[in-house]
């Protein structure tokens, strides 16, 4: 997992490895200028004119090396100052480095002279922010997301905050080009608008640093999901990987319960029952052949089932309908077992309706709402950050995995860390997308995965697949089945 680290131990971060290079921070200055200029030469030519527009900080003092080095490749260049109350020496040095080799101006008022079509380089401020941007700033950043030009940010745009809420004027960058790391607010939903497509580049920050660092946020990688991905040995059998409960489906919400229960099938589950109302019967059966089947007493919804002792996952919720009897049959699950859940859709909402419920959930249970589901379980917040409290404060409290879907997946642990998923699209949002995430993680937990570890599996591999199926789908014609379809290649990508 790639730790995500604060603001100050970003800070600690170079300074560490400055003290272990034994270089100083003028030269790891240097090594971020040219990390990020391979990035941009790569992408394009010296026909665009380039503006860099700094502040007066270390992160101008980025802007300024950059400009520099661009300049050496031939870019026409220019260099736009804003000052502020002090210079740092990075900047300082930076700018002797300069000495009239490229055009620089101080900017004094929020007119700029920007020639429509032009790369904008934003090296304004840096991780260090803590306070909102005012003045003249402020107005330049809005004079900038004005214009009709590419805008790319140095680290992080300028007023974007990395562990608190960003208001104000912040920079609206097309591409955000990041040092060695991505940082906690990337991979929330207000950050989006302002850091664009993210870009990480290596400036050889110290490892033993990374090693030897706390930090309650991380960012699940394809490296790390391969590690937890269990090998099947030769001599075994059926039996060997699990038989999993699925309760899903009502009238009218039988293909939820079709996709989840082929979503675990492809998942690896040894044995699979699926338990559907009377009248879902035939339409299990028929759909998915691999799969036994319990019938509910109730025609048209799911109101009780027997837990026998051989299921060794039980998930619960895929169109399962919120009639009367479905909320005591769910209440008569939580009261009757002590399996560890996968609670998803209509079983996150009754919950959500009677909080007393959520006292019974079985520890050590899974949770996967949506942001709609999740609101009606914790109540509005404030913030982004309020929500990723709140989330772990769940998880906390039921001492189960809360899964929070989206981009970049939220997972939090009972244990206060969350782990956001690196993989998925846009073409998932779909209907029956979650559906097939609670099968697939179903399935993972009857084979003996913990909760963690099959929630980050099951999400990792969920939105892999749907990257796979966008290959030759494309965002806008990709529906759930086409998740189902593709995880054997997922699975096959991770072994």
């Amino acid at each position: 997992m790639l730790k995500l680290f604060t603001s100050d131990q970003i800070k600690a971060w170079d300074a560490a490895t400055i003290r272990e290079s034994k270089i100083t921070s003028f030269e790891l200055m240097q090594r971020a200028c040219k990390s990020f200029v391979t990035w941009f030469t790569e992408r394009y030519d010296t026909s665009h004119q380039v503006y860099v527009v700094c502040g007066t900080g270390n992160n101008g003092g980025d802007g300024l090396g950059i400009a520099l080095l661009l300049h050496e490749w031939n870019y026409s260049i220019q260099v736009l100052i804003v000052r502020g109350t002090n210079t740092t020496p990075d900047f300082d040095a930076g700018l002797k480095l300069i000495d009239g080799k490229i055009e620089i101006k101080e900017v004094t008022t929020p007119e700029l002279e920007i020639t429509s079509g032009s790369i904008v380089i934003d090296a304004m401020f840096g991780t260090g922010l803590s306070r909102i941007l005012t003045g003249l700033h402020a107005e330049i950043i809005s004079k900038l997301n004005a214009l009709d030009v590419t805008r790319i940010a140095v680290d992080v745009p300028s007023g974007l905050r990395l562990d608190a809420p960003a208001t104000g004027e912040i920079f609206k960058a097309h591409h955000t080009v990041t040092f060695q790391a991505p940082k906690l607010c990337f991979f929330l939903p207000n950050s989006s608008a302002f850091v664009g497509q993210w870009h990480v580049v290596d400036i050889g920050l110290s490892k033993n640093f990374v090693k030897g660092t706390k930090t309650n946020h991380f960012l699940v990688t394809l490296k790390s999901v391969k590690r937890l991905l269990k090998p099947r040995l030769q001599f075994t059998h059926k039996g060997s990987y699990g038989h999993a409960l699925l309760i899903a489906g009502s009238t009218g919400k039988m293909g939820a319960a079709v996709l989840a229960a082929r979503a675990a099938l492809r998942g690896g589950v040894g044995l699979l029952t699926v338990h559907v109302p009377a009248n879902g019967n035939a339409i299990m059966q028929t759909a998915v052949p691999e799969a036994m089947t319990s019938q509910d007493e109730a025609l048209d919804f799911f109101s009780n089932s027997e837990i026998e002792s051989f299921y060794t996952a039980i998930g619960i919720g895929p169109g399962l309908g919120q009639a009367a009897e479905t909320v005591n049959g769910l209440k008569n699950l939580l009261m009757s077992t002590s399996h560890p859940l996968v609670l998803d859709a209509d079983a996150l909402n009754l919950l959500a309706s009677d909080p007393e419920l959520q006292t019974k959930i079985p520890h050590g249970s899974i949770l996967t709402p949506h942001p709609g589901e999740f609101k009606r379980l914790v109540g509005e917040w404030l913030d982004d950050f309020d929500k990723l409290r709140k989330q772990q404060a769940l998880s906390a409290t039921t001492k189960s995995v809360v899964v929070v879907k989206g981009a970049f997946t939220a997972i939090a642990l009972p244990d206060g860390s969350v782990y956001f998923n690196s993989t998925g699209n846009p073409g998932m949002a779909t209907g029956g997308s979650g559906d097939v995430l609670t099968g697939i993680i179903t399935a993972l937990m009857a084979q003996g995965y913990a909760a963690a570890e099959a929630a980050i599996l099951g999400v990792y591999v969920h939105g892999l697949a749907g990257d796979l199926a966008v290959r030759e789908i494309g965002e806008i014609a990709l529906i759930a089945g086409d998740l189902v379809s593709y995880l054997p290649a997922a699975f096959k990508r991770l072994s």
